[in-house]
């Protein structure tokens, strides 16, 4: 079922750090790429490749350039940030080397696209990416470089017609959304916790795209406490019917993996084992309507030991053809190697124990009391009808 597969890797990309005690710790991307390593993903038929930084030409496709000179300015100097720009603020502290961190992000999301739309590659993954909230004028939410909506508008400038970009990062992707609020070649789905109770505090389903691009953002607002068979549900009543409608000719993909129960910024209850079903559904959805064309991101995740790397590492196995069986047990190397890194006990298997099943919402009904139906109902309400689709 599935083709070649390229992993996109720099160690250099471990230099995105906003330092001690930052949410954001780039160990989670060396634990990933031990792991990877650890089960042998990145060997043939798996290419892993290192694109080269994102230049301001390819940095312009989405960002202003008077944003761009004010991240190398904080880059070179990081007294010299701006606030004004979303820089020296909690949640994105200025660090010497900025600017050629997140060029390097971008640039691997940027090259995947290029292998996947060239047919380098059938997937093409790039788990260190995923940084949805930057702006185009502006940084938020850990993000410097909006990595996934470059990745998509250098889809459009070589030629695809229509892509879809699928975000199950427990925030709302709204830096992708509003870099593609008003181009219908975009179609961009989220699904993330209601937005009550969780930055952006965006993603309400009356969110649906600007007047001449109507219904391309679909956002399904998911209530605080929601776990595998409810998240599940969500994704399977909105996400396969609107990729059918709307015909893409590649799909991106975000998989932050902050859903997990054990994350501690949010307050979702998904397993890593739905998160796998959910990789694997994606997977499924780019073979079906796209002749496989799929580019898989990273994105959030912040319980760095246990979550991501498990996480990140079934999305590269499920793209690479070689799913791993979730009982399996975790190679005592990348244990120990854990441990060295972290001084905390790594998992033991790839999987929670947990059976990810649900109720299909089509066959089981709407459920008029129950909070998540309700959330369901409401998307498909608002966004269905521009599609041709019933709600």
């Amino acid at each position: 079922m599935s083709g070649r597969a390229q992993l996109m890797w720099d160690e250099a990309v471990t230099g995105y750090d906003f330092g001690p005690g930052h949410p954001m710790d780039p160990v989670r991307l060396a634990l990933t790429m031990r792991l990877v390593q650890a089960y042998g993903l990145d060997r043939a038929p798996v290419k892993v490749s290192a694109a080269k930084a994102a230049g301001l030409s390819t940095l312009r496709l989405v960002h202003r350039e008077d944003y761009i000179d004010a991240v190398r300015r904080a880059s070179a100097d990081p007294k010299a940030a701006e606030a004004a720009y979303g820089l020296g603020t909690e949640d994105d502290p200025a660090f010497a080397g900025m600017h050629e961190a997140s060029a390097l992000i971008a640039g691997q999301s940027v090259g995947a696209a290029e292998a996947v739309w060239r047919g380098d590659a059938l997937h093409a993954v790039n788990f260190t990416g995923g940084l949805h909230h930057a702006m185009p004028g502006g940084a938020a939410g850990f993000c410097i470089y909006n990595d996934a909506a470059l990745a998509i508008a250098r889809l459009l400038e070589l030629g695809a017609r229509r892509v879809v970009y699928i975000d199950v990062d427990v925030h709302h992707g709204d830096g992708v959304q509003a870099a593609f609020w008003e181009d219908p070649r975009v179609l961009t789905i989220s699904l993330h916790e209601h937005p009550r109770t969780l930055f952006p505090q965006t993603g309400w389903p009356e969110e649906t795209g600007a007047e001449g691009a109507e219904g391309s953002a679909a956002n399904v607002a998911l209530p605080a406490g929601t776990g595998d068979a409810g998240w599940l549900r969500a994704f399977h009543a909105v996400v396969p019917e609107l990729v059918a409608g709307f015909g893409p000719d590649v799909i991106v993909t975000q998989h932050g993996a902050d859903t997990h129960f054990e994350d501690p910024l949010a307050h979702l209850a998904v397993s890593v084992d739905a998160q796998r079903a959910v990789a694997e559904t994606c997977h499924e959805l780019a073979h079906a309507h796209c002749e496989g064309r799929w580019v898989a991101l990273g994105g959030g995740g912040y319980a760095v030991v246990d979550v991501v790397p498990r996480t990140w590492t079934h999305l590269v196995a499920i793209a690479a053809g070689q799913p791993l069986d979730p009982a399996t047990d975790i190679p005592e190397e990348w244990r120990q190697q854990v441990y060295r890194l972290t001084r905390q006990q790594g998992p033991r298997r790839m999987t929670d124990g947990r059976e990810p099943v649900f109720r299909d919402f089509a066959d089981s009904g709407y459920d008029p009391a129950d909070r998540l139906d309700q959330a369901i109902l409401a998307t498909r309400r608002a966004v269905f009808p521009a599609h041709g689709l019933l709600p």
